[in-house]
């Protein structure tokens, strides 16, 4: 096997590290509400996103191709690999993104070890920008576009970061006033069971559109390195073994659960009722596939969040942790460049080394690096049985008490 292939090899194992980090990184978008409220037992809500997520991975592939040049430059407009690149094999573009790749994992590793909901896009999204200022100047990063729209970082990730959970939350503090302004008059036992359904039929919605839009960035960057090694040649389709075994890796990531991340979500920032849950889930649901249509880069995390917010401002009488909400909007503003340094670095070390000595050394830290997480992830296991324990953190608020439910 020539040096270019292993470095190819390494690279395909790390985008699937992402995409399974992604999975399971991401399961309370969808579900952390259902499990909290007790509409879905944990593991059967976690299995059913993970199905969902499958299918949702096979519906679309419209964005694979350009994931990458929203945010770096090493694509030419048809999703070709810029020639300067290309050279001993297509190294120089197969080390940029195996760094950014490393920088997206720890992020999301350390985030799930901390049980803080970050995005899995914009940690990746940081990565490759780290590894491409590093490897090919600030010059090749797509800061604005072409000034004629919303593009680049700006338009397509920094925007869509503050605005997507301001919208979520107006949305689903408006759907929860609503809800409880609707329903006043119906006993509390009728609205759970009612809204409990519901729950389910918009948590599945959520995790369909999450695994449509996420899976699609593995794809794309797996596309890409093919295409720089010599190994694919058509820059308009995804070989049929990328899109199964990204389908197959995010949902297997989604069915492990990120429990701890689902417990933040679920128990940490609001007290949810069922009536809540529906109303978050609908305006992440809302919020997700408007975004898809306009093309924006959005991160389900962000509107998930945003919404679990807005049904604790919207619900007279709610319990907001408002400590909590502070550790997760700092977490989204250090993640793009917490993992860019990370990338930056990881590009940096493989430089020194060269070729596949390089490649070889960051794979085997990013593989340590994991293994250490998980360890020290033992000492406090969260997972489906204590997920739901309540929540001891400090740092809550309740709303003034009016005429709740």
């Amino acid at each position: 096997m020539s040096t270019e292939s292993v470095i190819l090899f390494l690279v395909v194992v790390t985008a699937l590290g992402f995409d399974f980090t992604n999975g399971f990184h991401d399961t309370a978008n969808a579900m952390a509400t259902s499990i909290a409220t007790g509409a879905l037992k944990p593991k059967v809500a976690v299995l059913l996103s993970g199905i969902l997520n499958l299918v949702g991975a096979f519906m679309s592939v419209e964005v694979a191709l350009t994931v990458t040049n929203a945010v770096i430059r090493i694509q030419n407009a048809d999703g070709t690999p810029k020639a300067s690149l290309l050279a001993g094999g297509g190294d120089a573009l197969l080390l940029i993104v195996l760094a950014g790749l490393i920088g997206a994992i720890v992020w999301n590793l350390l985030t799930w070890l901390l049980g803080l909901p970050s995005s899995s896009s914009h940690a990746l999204f940081g990565g490759l920008i780290g590894s491409a200022v590093a490897g090919l100047g600030w010059g090749g990063i797509n800061w604005v576009g072409d000034g004629k729209k919303l593009d680049g970082v700006v338009g397509k990730v920094i925007l869509p970061a503050v605005m997507s959970p301001v919208i979520a939350a107006i949305v689903a503090a408006a759907g929860t006033w609503l809800i409880y302004r609707i329903t006043a008059r119906v006993a509390r036992r009728y609205q759970e069971t009612g809204f409990r359904w519901g729950q389910i039929g918009t948590a599945s919605l959520v995790s369909l559109a999450h695994g449509t839009n996420d899976a699609q960035k593995t794809m794309g960057v797996i596309t890409l390195a093919l295409i720089a090694s010599g190994h694919w040649t058509d820059p308009g389709s995804i070989p049929l073994w990328v899109k199964v075994a990204c389908a197959f890796t995010i949902a297997a990531g989604t069915y492990l659960g990120g429990w701890r991340i689902i417990r933040t979500l679920g128990k940490g920032l609001v007290e949810i009722a069922s009536p809540q849950g529906m109303a978050a889930e609908s305006a992440s649901a809302a919020v997700i596939l408007t975004s898809s249509q306009l093309g924006f880069a959005l991160s389900t995390t962000h509107v998930a969040t945003g919404s679990v917010l807005g049904t604790g401002l919207g619900r007279p009488g709610a319990l907001v942790r408002w400590g909590v909400a502070g550790r997760m909007v700092t977490a989204w503003l250090i993640t793009l460049p917490c993992a860019a340094v990370v990338g930056a670095l990881m590009w940096g070390l493989a430089h020194v080394l060269g070729g596949l000595p390089g490649a070889g050394v960051i794979f085997v830290i990013l593989v340590a690096t994991a293994v250490v997480m998980w360890l020290r992830s033992r000492r406090q296991p969260v997972t489906h049985a204590n997920v739901n324990d309540e929540w001891a953190g400090a740092g809550a608020h309740r709303e003034p008490a009016q005429a709740a439910a």
